[in-house]
């Protein structure tokens, strides 16, 4: 995997502003935040897109966030906020290591917006058996 900046913070590098930090995960102040608060958690291990991280790494992220985020909500103030996490750059991913936004919501008009144009399910029978099918091959 390339060098990204996200690679520089862990390895010392870059400077950050780190709240949590174990084996496996790192979180830090995002430094272009959409409000205060927003944080950012990243896996030590380096992968681009979620479908590359392993297990291990998967569930360390998975086990941090709720915390990660009653830390946030309680030091802002504010009860909404969004996790947010993209693969790809289709999806908006801007840096190619994997990680999760923690984004708090302090107003209508603070912190991520988002359009979500809703479509309607086609076939959906057939496709959750499919992806059923390759979760149990993946």
């Amino acid at each position: 995997m390339a060098d990204t900046i996200f690679s520089k913070i862990i390895s010392g590098e870059i400077p950050s502003h780190k709240v949590y930090e174990d084996d496996l995960v790192l979180a830090f102040l995002d430094i272009g935040p959409l409000a205060p608060g927003h944080t950012l958690v990243i896996p030590k291990e380096p992968a681009q897109t979620l479908d590359q991280l392993s297990d291990e790494s998967a569930a360390a992220i998975g086990r941090l966030l709720p915390r990660l985020c009653r830390a946030v909500q309680t030091v802002t103030g504010c009860r909404e906020y969004n996790v947010l996490q993209n693969n790809g750059p289709g999806a908006h991913q801007a840096v190619f290591h994997v990680h999760f936004h923690i984004i708090p919501k302090p107003s209508e008009d603070a912190g991520l917006g988002i359009r979500w144009p809703a479509g309607k399910v086609e076939d959906g029978a057939e496709m959750a058996k499919r992806i059923s099918e390759a979760v149990t091959t993946s």
